[in-house]
């Protein structure tokens, strides 16, 4: 009887410690500053914006397929567009489309980049409600592809340097700006200007790029918008499962066919998935956005250390964006086998897509697809890859800048890092830069959001001109 009595008073120091660390687990307090009001154009910024989204700078991997012309008259719009930029700035062009502006500033030392693409995937305009380049302007929203991905950031970043150019305001630091025109392809644009700014010796002080925004009801339990930052991104590679065989008539099968051990390789790596890893990105998101959680969330938030199973649980068996943020992700995308039904394929193949994991890399992903299959006859190759970016810091001033930005812009959101499931031309700046911050300057609902790569995309006016609004309280920091 004692011994029950010790064990039910363990059980209750236990529940009491956990609620009591759960009701500790509060918001973080910081400074409160009021925003300044900024003043610009907003309707000739949105005017600009209107005629990027006109050049159909479509990049395709077969680059035969794409049209330099169209990409000439983006570039040879930009002068009439930013004036001021021109005026002041100087641009260099690298090769693959790549476009470097340097606006000099009263120091050298610690210049800032701000980053875009101005390249578009393609489109299929029979599912279309407007001509996707036609830059149409309807009930308050811009239609058009490149409108979110990411005109809408080059636009604003121009726009927003050219007004203040206008005013007379000089950066502190250099800033540049580095645009590429092949970031849809995985094109060299972004590469060759890292290049550049290494040859230079250039320690940067400030990165940003397209990635997070501000969002709603992407964290279990919080009701507030969201702001996040990617401090990181994840990794990515191509991985196709082969097995060779005679071939044959289906009609006298061998107990197992190449789809058959195919089938049974994908299902024990859809079953085993990778393990879960916290990541200083999101440690810290689970940090920053659980304290503003609901108390149940709270409670396993603030108890991470104890609870942490049952959300690798909840992950392994649903999936979705959280288990994304946690472990390596597989999904299998293709499959190929016989020309014919009854035919069984001398060869045939299936391929998985990857998001690594910051705490993994392509060589031990591979081993790992090994180990589980583990089995010889399956032929495991690696086809396109990049391993996960570095991870920038938080604590420092490059931080606290794109974060005050990002809260004055949005008054009232919660400021948060992510871990960025996407790939950008921001990891190539990880060579030279810990302060590399992807940031999407919008704010978007699901609906819009899906548009992204998809059909439709279009952005709502006032979303692009607080884009610019976003950079001109950024850019005022460099």
């Amino acid at each position: 009887m004692i011994a029950l009595y010790v064990i039910l008073g363990l059980i209750a120091v236990f529940l009491a410690v956990i609620l009591i660390r759960a009701a500790a687990f509060r918001p973080k307090t910081f400074p409160v500053t009021e925003a300044a009001p900024v003043e610009f154009d907003g309707d000739k910024a949105v005017g600009a914006l209107q005629q990027l989204v006109r050049c159909k700078t479509v990049s395709y991997y077969d680059h035969s397929k794409e049209d330099d012309a169209e990409f000439e008259k983006l570039i040879g719009l930009l002068p009439q567009l930013y004036p001021e930029v021109f005026r002041v700035c100087t641009m260099e062009r690298l090769p693959d489309r790549g476009l470097l502006f340097r606006w000099k500033g009263n120091r050298e030392d610690r210049p800032s980049v701000m980053m875009a693409h101005y390249d578009v995937v393609p489109v299929n305009e029979s599912q279309w409600e407007k001509d996707p380049f036609g830059g149409e302007i309807e009930n308050g929203v811009l239609w058009g592809r490149g409108t979110l991905d990411t005109k809408v950031t080059m636009n604003a970043i121009l726009s927003a340097a050219d007004t203040l150019i206008s005013k007379g305001f000089v950066p502190e630091n250099d800033v540049y700006f580095a645009f590429s025109g092949g970031e849809e392809v995985n094109g060299d644009g972004a590469k060759n200007i890292v290049d550049r700014f290494e040859a230079l010796g250039l320690d940067l002080g400030l990165v940003v790029d397209e990635g997070g925004g501000v969002v709603e009801n992407v964290f279990p339990g919080v009701k507030l918008p969201c702001g996040v930052i990617g401090i990181a991104e994840k990794g990515m590679m191509n991985v196709t499962l082969s097995v060779d065989s005679q071939g044959g008539h289906a009609s006298a099968p061998k107990p197992h066919t190449p789809v058959g051990i195919l089938s049974k390789a994908c299902c024990k790596l859809e079953n085993h998935p990778f393990p879960m890893h916290v990541t200083k990105p999101a440690a810290e998101m689970f940090d920053t956005l659980g304290r503003h959680s609901s108390f149940l969330y709270k409670i396993i938030f603030a108890n991470f250390g104890i609870f942490k199973g049952i959300l690798d649980l909840l992950g392994r068996s649903s999936g979705g964006e959280i288990n994304a943020l946690l472990r390596t992700t597989v999904a299998f995308t293709q499959m190929e086998g016989s020309a014919a039904p009854n035919v069984i394929p001398p060869s045939a193949s299936m391929t998985a897509n990857l998001r690594l994991n910051p705490m993994d890399t392509v060589e031990t992903a591979k081993a790992r697809i090994e180990k589980v299959i583990a089995d010889p006859t399956v032929r495991v190759t690696v086809g396109s890859h990049m391993n996960p970016s570095r991870v920038s810091q938080t604590d420092c001033d490059a931080w606290n800048k794109v974060a005050s930005a990002v809260s004055e812009t949005w008054t009232g959101c919660l400021v948060s890092p992510y871990l960025m499931v996407q790939c950008s031309d921001s990891r190539h700046y990880g060579r030279i830069s810990d302060k590399v911050y992807r940031f999407s300057a919008m704010d978007l609902t699901k609906e819009e959001r899906a548009t992204i790569h998809g059909n439709n995309e279009r952005i709502r006016l006032d979303a692009a001109k607080r884009a610019v609004e976003f950079y001109l309280r950024l850019l005022k920091q460099c």
